[in-house]
């Protein structure tokens, strides 16, 4: 039992000196569409965009506010990375980007129940695919590159972040494009052998 003291008393100073240290503070930045737009006429280099579509009655998007966007890892991530937008898939707002209104698809329905009709910029972004949480990846000139659909954790959410930030979903289709290119050529060459052969 004299043996057992020592170790315990480790495990609760080291329990409470974790109970006590200060929580991370730091959030994502998130900004509404206009935000993100301004900001990316402003910079030199503009980031690429990352949409987090949600809406008050989807329990998944508050638990990735929760847990996954309040990891200190995504949160440095995508700060330093995106021009992170938190967009409502079911406003009110009217949005003009590139000459477009956007608006709600039904602008005078009043909200009674739970759910609420669809935004346009988020039916177009999202291709119709409405599910919430739902995200997309936006180059710096606004051009989508990615949908994501539903809740993620931290290692995929991040994995996804660095690909295209990283720029590397350019190499990945210009490696796509030579397999196919090859197997192309290779079908080619089998078909005329073929040929030859009769």
């Amino acid at each position: 039992m004299k043996q057992l003291l020592p170790f315990f008393a480790c495990i609760l100073l080291t329990h409470f000196s974790l109970a006590q240290a200060p929580a991370n503070t730091a959030t994502i930045k998130w900004m509404t569409w206009d935000e993100a737009v301004a900001q990316a006429k402003k910079d030199e280099k503009p980031k690429k965009i990352f949409i987090d579509f949600y809406t008050d009655w989807c329990g998944w998007c508050k638990r990735m506010d929760a847990s996954t966007f309040a990891n200190p890892t995504i949160v440095d991530y995508m700060n330093r990375n995106y021009y992170a937008v938190k967009f409502d898939a079911e406003c009110m707002d009217t949005i003009v980007f590139n000459g477009t209104t956007f608006m709600n698809s039904e602008p005078t329905f009043k909200k009674t129940g739970a759910r609420g009709k669809v935004h346009i910029l988020a039916y177009s972004l999202l291709e119709g695919q409405l599910s919430y949480p739902s995200y997309a990846i936006l180059d710096a000139n606004f051009s989508r590159l990615h949908i994501l659909k539903g809740y993620k954790d931290v290692e995929p959410m991040l994995g996804t972040l660095i690909f295209f930030a990283g720029e590397e979903f350019k190499h990945y289709h210009n490696y796509i494009h030579a397999q196919w290119q090859r197997n192309l050529k290779l079908q080619q060459q089998q078909q005329e052998a073929a040929t030859k052969a009769k």
